[in-house]
């Protein structure tokens, strides 16, 4: 699979999650890509992400969501 395609789906499950009202609340980056953990009440998702145009991707949600939070 390419580069551009895991970028798709770490792009829509990332959407997917913030459309079900989940909101980015812990980052943990390492040499294996970023985790990135949802919380939307109780309940708690954790994405890794791996390509570089995913972790560019939800820098910019972040800033959205922070922004929208302001």
């Amino acid at each position: 699979m390419s580069e551009y395609q895991i970028f798709l789906q770490e792009r829509d499950k990332i959407d997917f999650l913030l459309q079900k009202g989940y909101k980015m609340t812990n980052i943990t980056e390492n040499l294996s890509g970023a985790f990135v953990d949802f919380e939307k009440n109780d309940k708690k998702e954790t994405l890794h992400i791996v390509t570089p145009e995913g972790r560019k991707y939800f820098t910019v949600m972040l800033i959205k969501q922070q922004k929208e939070g302001a």
